[in-house]
């Protein structure tokens, strides 16, 4: 399982929210960079990037620190937030992002997402961000009335592979992650789904490999103390 380290942009800060509510961001590490090589040096692979500002308003503020951690840090970067146009996907590109995360914009124009999938294949993962199992969007804010699981079979179904599914109730809460609902979309569907979401030591993310998912992404736990980053990639094994 691979172990995927996070970093939250906002204003050009590494920063972190509980359930995703923004009046609770705070920064929590100093350089973008500078984390990332800490996270490198662990012998973490990858990185999951958020850009708030982009996921929240379209709008990305933060392309100059994902540039700098593509190009610098020795880490492939998966990222998310405001890639919502075929535009957005090629600018991503040429910051020397990896893998391209859709969120929003897969529930409102799945004909895009089709679109991203022809063109860069493998590479499109689609964010499934769910509170009580019904998906939101619009940085967490909107509820749509989709239930997760019938939102991920339609992705499945025009040719996603990856689905990075994020558990509103547990994210930035230490509290263990989701593991029900993790287990329904894995019966659901057959794409590889990463764990997003309430890890809160190195025995949650053992639970998580043996479910046989594909990824998790480790966020507060990190910056708390809480997990051995070195220690979860080891017992992750292949990073590829």
């Amino acid at each position: 399982m691979i172990v995927l380290p996070a970093i939250d942009l906002k204003d050009h800060q590494v920063v972190r929210l509980r359930k995703g509510e923004f009046h609770t961001v705070h920064q929590v590490a100093e350089d973008p960079l500078q984390t990332a090589r800490a996270f490198a040096a662990a012998g973490a692979k990858y990185i999951h990037m958020v850009d708030l500002d982009g996921a929240r308003s379209g709008a990305r503020k933060n392309e100059a620190e994902v540039r700098a951690v593509a190009e610098h840090s020795g880490l492939k970067v998966e990222l998310g937030g405001g890639l919502r146009t075929l535009a957005d996907l090629e600018a991503a590109d040429a910051m020397g992002v990896t893998r391209m995360v859709i969120g929003s914009a897969a529930v409102s124009d799945p004909d895009f997402v089709r679109a991203a999938v022809e063109r860069y294949g493998e590479r499109i993962a689609v964010g499934i961000d769910a509170k009580d199992g019904h998906v939101r969007t619009a940085g967490w804010v909107r509820d749509e009335g989709l239930d997760y699981l019938q939102f991920a079979k339609s992705m499945e179904s025009i040719g996603v592979k990856y689905i990075i599914f994020t558990d509103i109730d547990t994210d930035g809460t230490l509290s263990g992650p989701a593991l029900g609902r993790l287990e329904a979309l894995q019966k659901a569907v057959g794409c590889a789904i990463t764990a997003s979401g309430g890890v809160s030591s190195n025995g949650d993310l053992r639970q998580l490999r043996d479910m046989g998912l594909y990824a998790a992404i480790v966020g507060k736990a990190w910056y708390a103390g809480a997990v051995d980053l070195a220690l979860a990639v080891e017992e992750g094994g292949d990073q590829a």
